[in-house]
Order: structure tokens, then sequence, then C-alpha cells
């Protein structure tokens, strides 16, 4: 499969581009700084620039956005997100899985009640990137799922995690390392079954 990472340059994109690359798929990687891990093809560009973004993404098989957010910019995560969808459109790219959080969109009922109110105050203005992004995802009429992880962290991947619906039952609290959060992205890429869904994600 050949895999283009929009965010690959560190944290759970370079993660992922290892795990995809340890698996003998073939990886692109988009990141400003233009670095990568090593075996992974590494380009260097504004993903929320057409150009950079049709580059990168053609003649994949599927599409992975990790992005953050950018100092300065408003709703970088979704501006990037949108270009990367015309993108694919243009290329003829269907699938995609994009990176948001846990508490956008309708998956606040998944959080516990304290961690709600410290999502909804706190990080206020991520949550409304993440609004704008998961719109545009939905609206793209593309092959695409939602991973919505809570507070990610650095630690070993425990090789497990939770994955709920907003429909299904439970909560899901604190929360996954980057290393079982790209583990999970990976195997959703072959998962025709997540199609059209979004996963809130904790370990």
């Amino acid at each position: 499969m050949k895999i283009t990472i929009i965010g690959g340059s560190k944290g759970t994109g370079a993660q992922l581009a290892r795990l995809a690359r340890d698996a003998g798929h073939e990886v692109t990687a988009l990141s400003r700084s233009g670095s990568a891990p090593d075996g992974v093809r590494a380009v260097a560009g504004n993903a929320a620039d057409p150009a950079a973004a049709a580059a990168a993404v053609a003649g994949a098989d599927a599409v992975v956005v990790t992005v953050g957010g950018a100092k300065g910019v408003a709703q970088h995560r979704a501006a990037v997100t949108r270009t990367v969808i015309d993108a694919m459109q243009e290329t003829g790219v269907r699938r995609l899985v994009v990176q948001s959080s846990l508490g956008a969109g309708d998956s606040a009922s998944q959080l516990p009640g304290p961690l709600r109110l410290i999502m909804r105050t706190v990080l206020a203005k991520p949550l409304a990137d993440h609004n704008e992004q998961e719109r545009a995802v939905q609206g793209s009429g593309l092959d695409w799922t939602l991973v919505r992880p809570t507070g990610l962290t650095n630690r070993e991947p425990a090789g497990t995690w939770r994955a709920l619906e907003t429909s299904d039952a439970g909560k899901l609290g604190g929360s996954i390392s980057r290393g079982d959060l790209a583990a999970c992205i990976f195997g959703l890429l072959s998962d025709d079954a997540s199609v059209g869904k979004a996963l809130g994600l904790s370990s």
C-alpha cells in the first residue's frame, strides 16, 4: 500500500510512518520541516498549500492527517484538512483517516464529567479547530474515518486500546500513548468497516 502521512515528521505521524515502513508499505511524509524517519520519502512543504498537498497525495492508496495546531495560525488543522481533501478529490484518492480529538463533534458525551468541563474551557480553541476539521471530513464524500484520542503521551505502547463510537456504552478518559494511537490508525487503513465512523480512543 502507498500511504501518505500529512504531518509525518514527529509525534503520532512519525510513529505511524515507522509502523507502515516496517510492514513493507511505501510511505510518504509531508511536513514543513521536510524530515521523516529513515526509509520514508520525505516531502518538505506547507500542507495548506494546494500544490504541496497534491504532490504528496498523488498516487497514494490512503492518506492520514495527523497535524497539530500552528502558532499564530487560526484553525490550522481545518485549513490543512480541507486542502488535503481537495487534493484527494482532484487526484482520485479515496481513503482518508484523520486524527481529531475526544471532545470534538458529538463526542463530549464520551468524556467523564470533570474532564468534559476542562475540555470545554481550557481547550476551547483547539476543539473549535477540530470541529471545523471534522465537518470538512464528514462532508468530503471520501472513504473517511475520524479518530478522537484522549490525552496523548509518550509512554511505551501497551498494545491495547479502547475504541468507541458515541452510540456505544461507556466513557473514555485518561490518555493513550502515541504509539498505540499510531497502531490503531495503521489497522484502520485496511479496515473497510471503519469507513464513515468516528472513533473515540483511550488506553
